[in-house]
């Protein structure tokens, strides 16, 4: 019972906290249909929170935060800020560098919710740590699919709204998680050494399950940010409601992609799981151009299969991370691993509509697929070499 009420506690606080990295995307409909923004700076909002997360989890990783303050503390202060940063957007102009920053602070903040989540959850792991890392990570998903649910069947909601109610989330997950307690033999609060990032790349275990993730973000978050505008713009042309509602399908398919993906790695491996879901996922992403070109039906049946598979694999990085990494330095390992895929996310957000003129919808998508056949390879390296070990 000490396992499932805490457990529920901390995936309660992620899925809260986390509609604060996500409120953006419910806001902006309503921005630009008040003339307050244009498509190109709603971009720059999605980027902003990326772009702090990546500097807010450098700077805990070069201070080892994550490895000396207490869990639940770390967690409560970054909803804390970032919560406080999202209750003050709507007295800031909405396209204006003030909006810009207090994003960017959202962001930031936000790296001391994810991977100490991570963290956190690891403590209670009896045999079953894929299976917790990949309940967090449906909490994710679940959290990063909801505005989209939102925007299709309530409609656009007032910008001002949205804020409001992702910044009180937010403060409430922060004070929700003081309730979570440990499990088995908590981590010890430790003295950090600057040389201690290295071992990120140093071990070759934690670098080849950095590798697979690095191919994974490639592929992950620019897929969640233009699958939309695919159905929308693509062959399909959905009308905006029905595209919502689709892709809010999609993303949450990695709700059960994520948990399923726990209980095989348990069992059978965690780099076999996590490089078939990588291959899977990447067949999509080849395919899913032309088979919107034979039957919008295809289509929507193959967005669904790499919604499920593309986080299918996500908590077994991780998962990984906390096997390999010494114990006084997982938390800062978790980080760093973070720190580096999120940065990857940013160039293959911007990557995408580069490609686009010359590729069309047919084929965009397949600049994704050489993240994951990449990180497959990294995953069938890293068996070998424990394996070996």
């Amino acid at each position: 019972m000490g396992k499932a009420r805490n457990l529920t506690i901390l995936c309660v606080a992620v899925v809260a906290s986390l509609s604060v990295w996500f409120a953006s995307t419910a806001a902006v409909a309503d921005l630009i249909a008040a003339g307050l923004m244009t498509s190109a700076q709603a971009g720059l909002l999605t980027s902003a929170v990326q772009a702090g997360f990546v500097a807010g989890t450098l700077l805990s990783a070069t201070l080892g935060l994550a490895d000396r303050i207490r869990p639940t503390h770390l967690f409560a202060s970054g909803c804390a800020l970032a919560g406080l940063a999202t209750l003050l957007l709507p007295f800031a102009e909405p396209a204006g560098w003030t909006t810009l920053t207090l994003r960017f602070l959202a962001g930031a903040a936000m790296a001391a919710v994810y991977p100490v989540g991570m963290k956190m959850a690891s403590t209670w792991a009896r045999g079953d740590l894929g299976l917790l890392i990949g309940i967090l990570v449906g909490g994710l998903t679940l959290g990063s699919a909801s505005p989209h649910l939102v925007n299709g069947l309530i409609g656009t909601l007032p910008w001002t709204t949205v804020y409001w109610i992702s910044g009180f989330l937010c403060l409430l997950a922060g004070v929700l998680v003081l309730a979570f307690r440990e499990g088995g033999v908590p981590f010890a609060r430790t003295a950090f050494r600057l040389a201690d990032i290295g071992e990120a790349w140093r071990s070759r275990p934690l670098r080849l399950a950095n590798l697979g993730y690095f191919g994974h973000m490639w592929e992950l978050y620019a897929m969640w940010a233009w699958i939309g505008a695919f159905l929308q713009h693509g062959p399909m042309s959905l009308p905006g409601a029905g595209a919502s509602v689709l892709v809010f399908a999609i993303l949450a398919a990695g709700l059960p992609g994520a948990v399923l993906a726990g209980l095989v790695a348990d069992r059978f491996g965690r780099c076999e799981t996590a490089a078939a879901a990588m291959v899977v996922s990447g067949l999509c992403a080849l395919a899913i151009g032309p088979a919107a070109g034979v039957a919008p039906a295809l289509a929507v049946a193959v967005a669904l299969l790499w919604g499920f598979s593309v986080i299918a694999d996500s908590a077994q990085f991780s998962a990984l991370v906390i096997e390999a990494a010494p114990r006084h330095l997982t938390g800062t390992m978790l980080t760093i691993q973070t720190c580096v895929g999120f940065l990857i996310t940013i160039v293959a957000i911007q990557a995408l509509p580069l490609v686009l003129p010359f590729t069309g919808w047919d084929h965009a998508f397949a600049l994704l697929a050489i993240g994951p056949f990449l990180g497959a390879l990294a995953m069938l390296r890293l068996r070998g070499v424990r394996r070996t070990a």
